[in-house]
C-alpha cells in the first residue's frame, strides 16, 4: 500500500472516530471503527458518551472485557475515558464476507456492578487486491470453435466486501476475444474465428479491478492454445452446491459430490475436477477427488473459528475446456466447548467483620458454542458462607451469606462449577482461594479465672512469684498480648512498689522483700491487652500469700523483760508438790509451728524443787517444800519456738519461800529517806494487817472445804495474778501459743502511795489453788542484798 493509500485510510479513520453512533436497542453504545486501526488509536470517549465521572472510573474499577473473543482488541484509558485500540483489527479474519461485522465489548464497573455493552462496527478498508487463483490460465480451444463461443474464466477473489471488492474486469485488446461479465460469471467470447495455421498460441491479459479508493487490481495471463477439435465444454449439474457438516467431523468424511458432464466423447468428454479459488486455510481442510468430484474433510473443522466455507470448483475436459461452480458448506455447532470461568474481580483478603450480602468478587462465564450449547448454569459447592448471584448477562456476583470468623475458618477454597445446556452437557470448574483478614474482635482470655502465688517472707527482691498467661485467637498484632498491673494500693502503698509484671511473658516478680508479720496476703489485678486498634483487654486477680519464716524469737511478757526491775513471787511454805506458784508468759510473732513455744528451766537454785510446764509455762512445785530449802529460789527459764532453726529467749524468775514478809530479814534493814520513813512504816503496818486478815479468811474457807470433802491436804494449784499491762493488745487473740489461757482468772489489788514497792494480793477461782500470801515488786537497789547470789547469774533474752 502506497503513501496515498495510508493518507486515505487515515482520513477514513478520522471520520469514523469522530462520528459516534446513536444508542441502539437496549441502550448499547456503538462506534464505527475502520479496520487496520493502529494500536493506541482513540475509538471514542466512553466516559463522555455515557455521562460517567472520570473520578468514578478508577474507584469503580472500570475495565473493558471482550465478548467471547480470544483477543483483547481494545482497552480503556481511566484518566481520560478514551476507548483505545490495542490489537490489529482485521475485518476479513473476524467476519469474512459477512456484510456486517460487529465486534462486541463490555464496559464493566463495580460497586455497584454495572455492565455497558459497546458495539464496534468494523468498516471495511480496501486493503486487499483482487487475486486470481493462478497467475497463468491454460486454455485449449479448437480452431473449429464457432464465433460467439464462450469460455468460462475463474473469477478473481477479493477479501474485501462491497465497493472494495471486485467491480469490473478488463481484457487486453486482441483480435479474437472479447470479455463478457454477468454477475460473478466471467467468460471469454470468441469474436473472430481462430486459425491454427496463423497463430497456434495466444496470450491474453485479464485484469480485475476493485472499487476502493485507491483502486486495487490483479492480473492473470490467459494462455490459449489453438487445437483442431473439442466442441463442448463441461457443464456442472448445479451452479451452486450447498452442504452442511458438523464440526469436529472425522477426517475422510464426504461432504458433497459435485458433478459435471461433457457432451464430447473420448478424451474430449473426460472430465476432471479441481478446486478453483480456495483460501490457504480452506486448502488444509478439504480435498476433492479429481475423478469423482467428492469433496472430503482432511483437516479440523471448528465452528467457533469458521462457521461456513465458500469453495470454487472447476471441471475440465481432456482438451482444456473448463466449467466453474461454487460450493457453500455450512458448519453446524457441536457442544465441544466447556464453559470458561473468568475471575474478573476479587476482594482478597476479606475482613472477617463484613456484613452478610457483601459482594466479594465478580465472575464471568463464557461458552464459545452457540445457541443452547452456550447456555450456562453456575453453582458453588455447599457448606461455604458464600453464594453466586446472577447479575448482568453472563456475570455473577460472589456474595457472602453469613458472618465470617477468622478464628474458626481463616481461608476458603470456593469451587465454582459451570455447566452448559448442551447434549451431553459439558462443565468446568474453577477454585477461588479467599483469605479472611483478621479484625481485632477477641479480647485476651486468661487460662485461669484467678491465680494464686505463694512466697516465703524475706524473699529476695526480683524473684518470680508466678506466671499468668492470656490467649488471644486474633492474628499478628491483634493477637499480641501485653501484660500490666492495674493501678491500686496495697496497705496504702502503690502496687508497683510490691510487684512488677513482665509485659511480654506475664511473669510476676517481687519488687521488695515481704514480711509475714507485716501482712500475710494481698490481692492485685493484672490486665492483658492486645495490640489491636482499638485494643481489647481483660483482667484477672492474683492472690499473693506470704508464708511465714522463723525469723522472730519468742518475746517474754511475764516476768517483765525490763532490765531495771524484776518480779518476785512469794511461795508459801505449806505448798505441796504440784502447786502452781507462777507462770512464764511468752508470745512469738511468727505463726504455725514457728510460734509453738516450749518452756525449759535451764538453771535453778535447788534441783528438783520446781518444774515448768513444757507448753504452758506454768511453774509448779515438784515436791513438798521442806525447811532445808533455801528461802531464795532463782530460776532461769528458756523459751524456745518450734521453727527450723529454733529461736529462743530466757528470763529469770525470783521466788521467796515464806509465809510472812516479816520473816524476810532483808526487809528489816531497808532504810528510807527521812521524809518518807513514817509513810513507809504505816504502809507496811497496813499491808501486814490486810495480809493477815486475808490469809485468815482464806484459811477458814479452806478449812470448811477440807472438812466437807475430808481431804487430807491442801493443793496449791492456782495461777499468779498478772497485770493486764503485761499483755499487749496485739497478742490478745493468740491462743495456745505461749500466752496465758483464758481458763485462768485473776484479781489484782495494789497499794497506793509507795514509790518503792507494789503489793499484789491474788486470789484464784480454782478450788485446788492455795492462796498466795503476798507478791512483792521492788527495785534492784532494794533487793541488792537479798538476791546477791542471783545477781551473779545474768538475765538472757530480756
Amino acid at each position: 500500500m502506497g503513501d496515498k493509500g495510508f493518507s486515505v485510510f487515515g482520513l477514513i479513520f478520522c471520520v469514523a472516530s469522530l462520528i459516534q453512533m446513536l444508542h441502539l436497542a437496549y441502550g448499547d453504545l456503538s462506534y464505527s471503527v475502520p479496520e487496520e486501526l493502529k494500536r493506541g488509536s482513540v475509538i471514542g470517549n466512553i466516559a463522555k458518551d455515557l455521562g460517567l465521572d472520570l473520578r468514578a472510573l478508577s474507584s469503580r474499577k472500570a475495565r473493558v472485557d471482550s465478548d467471547g473473543t480470544r483477543k483483547q482488541y481494545c482497552d480503556m484509558n481511566l484518566s481520560t475515558g478514551d476507548l483505545l485500540a490495542t490489537e490489529r483489527i482485521d475485518r476479513e479474519n473476524l467476519c469474512g464476507k459477512k456484510a456486517s461485522c460487529v465486534l462486541k465489548v463490555d464496559l464493566v464497573l463495580e460497586n455497584p456492578l454495572e455492565l455497558q455493552h459497546v458495539s464496534l462496527h468494523v468498516q471495511d478498508v480496501n486493503d486487499n487486491s483482487p487475486q486470481f487463483k493462478d497467475n497463468l490460465i491454460e486454455m485449449e480451444i479448437r480452431e473449429s470453435a464457432e464465433k460467439g463461443s464462450r469460455f468460462s474464466i475463474q473469477e478473481a477473489h477479493d477479501a474485501d466486501i462491497g465497493q472494495n471488492s471486485v467491480q469490473r474486469y478488463t481484457l487486453q485488446k486482441n483480435d479474437n476475444f472479447i470479455l463478457a461479465v454477468d454477475g460473478n460469471a466471467v467468460e471469454l467470447v470468441l469474436e473472430n474465428k481462430l486459425d491454427r495455421e496463423k497463430q497456434k498460441e495466444i496470450n491474453l491479459f485479464l485484469t480485475a479491478v476493485d472499487g476502493g479508493i485507491p483502486q486495487r487490481s490483479g492480473t492473470v495471463v490467459i494462455h490459449v492454445t489453438v487445437l483442431d477439435a473439442n466442441d463442448n465444454a463441461p457443464v456442472f449439474s448445479q451452479a451452486l452446491y450447498r452442504a452442511s457438516v458438523a464440526e469436529n467431523s472425522p477426517p475422510n468424511t464426504v461432504v458433497i459430490t459435485v458433478r459435471a458432464t461433457d457432451a464430447d466423447e473420448g478424451v474430449n468428454g473426460d472430465v476432471t475436477y479441481d478446486f478453483g479459488h480456495v483460501s490457504d486455510d480452506d486448502v488444509n481442510v478439504f480435498s476433492i477427488d479429481h475423478k469423482t468430484g467428492q469433496i472430503r474433510i482432511i483437516g479440523l473443522i471448528d465452528y467457533e473459528e469458521i462457521s461456513s466455507f465458500e469453495i470454487g470448483v472447476q471441471a475440465k475436459d481432456g482438451l482444456g475446456l473448463t466449467a466453474y461452480a461454487k460450493v457453500m458448506i455450512e458448519v453446524s455447532d457441536v457442544n465441544d466447548n466447556a464453559p470458561l470461568i473468568y475471575l474478573k474481580s476479587l476482594t482478597n483478603p476479606i475482613a472477617e467483620n463484613v456484613s452478610p450480602s457483601t459482594e466479594v468478587g465478580i465472575i464471568n462465564v463464557q461458552d464459545r458454542d452457540s445457541e443452547k450449547n452456550r447456555q450456562v448454569r453456575c453453582s458453588i459447592q455447599p457448606n461455604v458462607p458464600f453464594k453466586l448471584v446472577p447479575s448482568i448477562k453472563n456475570y455473577y456476583s460472589l456474595v457472602s451469606t453469613a458472618h465470617l470468623d477468622r478464628e474458626l475458618v481463616s481461608e476458603y477454597n470456593i469451587t465454582i462449577i459451570a455447566t452448559d445446556e448442551g447434549s451431553p452437557p459439558l462443565s468446568s470448574s474453577k477454585t477461588v482461594h479467599l483469605s479472611v483478614a483478621d479484625v481485632n474482635d477477641n479480647p485476651p482470655v486468661f487460662e485461669e479465672q484467678s491465680y494464686s502465688a505463694y512466697v516465703t517472707e524475706n524473699n529476695k527482691p526480683g524473684s518470680s512469684l508466678c506466671s499468668v498467661t492470656a490467649r488471644d485467637p486474633d492474628w499478628r498484632q491483634n493477637g499480641t498480648v501485653i501484660y500490666s498491673l492495674l493501678a491500686a494500693e496495697v496497705n496504702g502503698a502503690p502496687v508497683s512498689s510490691y510487684l512488677s509484671v513482665n509485659g511480654d511473658t506475664g511473669v510476676i516478680h517481687a519488687v521488695r522483700s515481704f514480711d509475714y508479720e507485716h501482712f500475710r496476703s494481698f490481692k492485685v489485678h493484672v490486665m492483658a491487652r492486645d495490640n489491636g486498634s482499638p485494643p481489647l483487654s481483660s483482667n484477672v486477680s492474683i492472690s499473693v500469700f506470704i508464708a511465714d519464716v522463723n525469723d522472730n524469737s519468742p518475746q517474754i511478757l511475764y516476768p517483765s523483760p525490763e532490765g531495771n526491775s524484776f518480779m518476785t513471787e512469794l511461795v508459801p511454805k505449806a505448798a505441796h508438790g504440784g502447786s502452781l506458784v507462777s507462770k512464764v508468759i511468752a508470745v512469738d510473732a511468727d505463726s504455725g509451728q514457728n510460734a509453738w513455744l516450749s518452756y525449759h528451766i535451764v538453771k535453778y537454785t535447788d534441783a528438783g524443787l520446781f518444774t515448768i510446764g513444757l507448753h504452758s509455762g506454768e511453774i509448779r512445785t515438784q515436791r513438798d517444800i521442806s525447811e532445808s530449802d533455801s528461802m531464795k529460789q532463782n530460776l532461769i527459764v528458756a523459751v524456745k519456738d518450734n521453727g527450723q532453726p529454733s529461736l529462743s529467749a530466757t528470763c529469770t524468775m525470783y521466788l521467796l519461800i515464806s509465809d510472812n514478809l516479816a520473816e524476810v530479814p532483808e526487809l528489816k534493814d531497808i532504810s528510807y529517806d527521812e521524809n518518807n520513813s513514817k509513810l513507809t512504816f504505816y504502809l507496811i503496818i497496813a499491808l501486814v494487817c490486810v495480809s493477815t486478815f486475808f490469809l485468815t479468811f482464806i484459811i477458814i474457807i479452806l478449812g470448811v472445804r477440807f472438812c466437807h470433802r475430808r481431804k487430807p491436804r491442801l493443793l496449791f494449784d492456782g495461777a499468779v495474778a498478772i497485770p493486764s499491762a503485761y499483755l499487749p493488745p496485739n497478742y490478745t487473740e493468740v491462743d495456745g501459743t505461749g500466752t496465758l489461757r483464758s481458763a485462768y482468772n485473776y484479781d489484782a489489788y495494789l497499794t497506793t502511795g509507795s514509790r518503792t514497792s507494789d503489793f499484789k494480793f491474788v486470789s484464784s477461782y480454782n478450788d485446788n489453788t492455795l492462796p498466795a500470801d503476798q507478791t512483792l515488786r521492788k527495785s534492784p537497789s532494794d533487793f541488792a542484798v537479798a538476791f546477791e547470789e542471783s545477781d551473779s547469774s545474768p538475765e538472757v533474752g530480756l
